[in-house]
């Protein structure tokens, strides 16, 4: 599975435990899904990986700005 894939399906559960909740249970089964904050750090570090694989250059989004003096 490629980095972009497995961000879509962390992206999916992430949207599961939002819509749905993070656990329920109907009769005797019960059905817990994967905590909130590790699928965001799981994310995270997807997208840092993505957008590494997919740098063009070193600092692709770092901007220059010059402040001259009055």
């Amino acid at each position: 599975m490629t980095t972009d894939e497995m961000l879509i399906e962390v992206n999916k559960a992430i949207y599961s435990v939002l819509a749905g909740g993070q656990s329920y249970k109907i009769g005797s089964r019960s059905l817990t899904r994967a905590d909130l904050s590790m699928l965001k750090q799981m994310r995270d570090d997807l997208t840092a990986q993505s957008e590494a694989k997919n740098a063009t250059n070193l600092l692709s989004d770092t901007y220059v700005t010059f402040f001259e003096g009055r």
